[in-house]
């Protein structure tokens, strides 16, 4: 029986995997209720996807991404703002000997137009000036307006990567709960058959007492039972270990007991292939979020080109306030100042981005190549869509199908068992016979959870590919 468990959850295998790589969840404490100091906490599949989405760590990483894009498109334009620049310097000369001897040279001229003039000596005051400086410039290109756009559009397909990370993570915690409770039934088959080998051990032992059975029947019971303890304990021991990851992959405190609340009763849903691709098949979230890098990708193209082609209008205005004699000048006197400050417009144009080697034309090359490829990708996305969907319709038609026949089998089986006991009860059937009908009904039923489990399974992967909600 537990060789028969671990194969049929190897269909599940990989989603615990994905999972435990691809998301770690986070929940608040007040979502768990102490009982005698063991943490419980009743999850059904609603509550588990609730957790996820308030507390998912994988889900709060992609929000953090979002919002950088959200920021870098809301401010996209700040590249029209203007550069500006304020500072301040106190600058001292090694030498002001040039400029003493200029003002001393104008004494003659002075002396014979009748103004008094003093001769210039060297101060320490005279080696300092105080400059002041406001500088505004913008640059203005019309690569500008394809770099916005580009930004805006970066943003919508982080959407769309924000959503298809969401729903996949929910996808992925569906199936582990699901799977869970898949190892459940499980156990609680190995559980009753354990109980139901008690009960023949402690009727043998009754017979025996009574002469009704010789002593091998007593003892092929009584190892026959003892032989089942040790395995329904190590599923057991697996069962609780898979509770424990689970609850560790929610981000759970450790010892946190989980009470699985659901069943494996999947609602059928009719579908065909050629409806659902015809109305999904370019709405899914893999083809939008190609769609919006490839119109990404056009628009940074198009900043390239306007780049190279179009000049660029610089604009400059700088006040540079100018204080000499900084050290015995009056700051506050402003006819002390001098304003060495200017304006400028400046056309420039980039004439060797336009030569065929030249490293902007190289990047233009390489976008139009990768814009090239994202086409060719969004042809394949189309046609392996295409046949994703045809494969997960037919595939659900065949587990539906499969589950109507195993429930029949089910039936037979039960009633096979039931008939077996009662033969056997009887003293008309071996230990043996009603043993081999006893592990006919148990796999008959863990085959059916295990094609349940399936049918929901690729139900949401289906979902997750076309990135909706299939309606029951």
């Amino acid at each position: 029986m537990n060789s028969l468990f671990n194969k049929m959850t190897k269909s599940f295998a990989p989603a615990v995997l994905a999972l435990g790589l691809a998301a770690q969840l986070v929940l608040s404490p007040n979502a768990f209720a102490e009982d005698g100091g063991q943490k419980t906490v009743t999850l059904t599949v609603e509550k588990a996807v609730d957790y996820a989405k308030k507390n998912s760590r994988a889900l709060k990483s992609a929000d953090i991404d979002l919002d950088i894009k959200r920021r870098a498109a809301a401010n996209s334009w700040n590249v029209l703002f203007p550069d500006v620049t304020v500072s301040g310097t106190m600058s001292r000369a090694n030498s002001v000997e040039s400029s003493i001897k200029q003002a001393n040279s104008m004494a003659p001229i002075m002396t014979a137009m009748g103004i008094p003039f003093e001769e210039k000596k060297e101060t320490e005051s005279m080696h300092w000036t105080a400059i002041g400086n406001v500088t505004a410039s913008l640059n203005l290109s019309l690569a500008y307006v394809n770099s916005i756009k580009a930004a805006k559009a970066d943003y919508e397909a982080g959407k769309i990567t924000w959503e298809k990370s969401q729903k996949e993570t929910i996808a992925n915690i569906k199936k582990l709960f699901y799977g869970l409770l898949l190892a459940q039934e499980n156990l609680n088959l190995q559980k009753r058959s354990l109980e139901n080998a008690r009960q023949r051990s402690a009727q043998a032992a009754a017979n025996f007492r009574n002469g009704r059975i010789p002593e091998l029947a007593l003892l092929q019971a009584q190892v026959t039972y003892q032989n089942m303890v040790p395995e329904v304990e190590q599923a057991e021991l697996q069962f609780k270990q898979q509770k424990n990851m689970f609850a560790f992959l929610l981000g759970m405190p450790v010892g946190t007991e989980i009470v699985l609340d659901g069943s494996i009763d999947p609602e059928y849903i009719d579908l065909d292939a050629d409806s659902l691709m015809k109305q999904y098949l370019e709405t899914s979230l893999d083809y939008k979020s190609l769609q919006a890098t490839l119109n990404t990708m056009n628009l940074q193209l198009g900043a390239a080109n306007m780049a190279a082609f179009t000049p660029a209008l610089a604009l400059s205005y700088s006040y540079q306030p100018v204080l000499p004699d900084a050290l015995d000048a009056d700051w506050g006197d402003k006819d002390a100042w001098v304003d060495n400050g200017s304006f400028s417009v400046t056309i420039a144009w980039k004439i060797s981005d336009m030569l065929p080697w030249s490293k902007n034309r190289q990047q233009a090359k390489d976008l139009k190549a990768n814009i090239q490829k994202l086409e060719l990708s969004l042809q394949d996305v189309r046609e392996n869509q295409r046949m994703k969907i045809q494969e997960a319709v037919d595939n659900l038609k065949m587990c539906r199908e499969q589950i109507q026949s195993m429930q029949r089998n089910v039936t037979l089986a039960q009633r096979s068992y039931n008939m077996s006991a009662t033969a056997y009860m009887n003293g008309t059937r071996e230990l043996l016979d009603l043993r081999d009908a006893e592990n006919q009904l148990n796999q008959a039923k863990l085959g059916l959870a295990n094609q349940k489990f399936n049918y929901i399974s690729s139900l949401l992967d289906l979902e997750t590919l076309l990135g909706i909600e299939l309606k029951k």
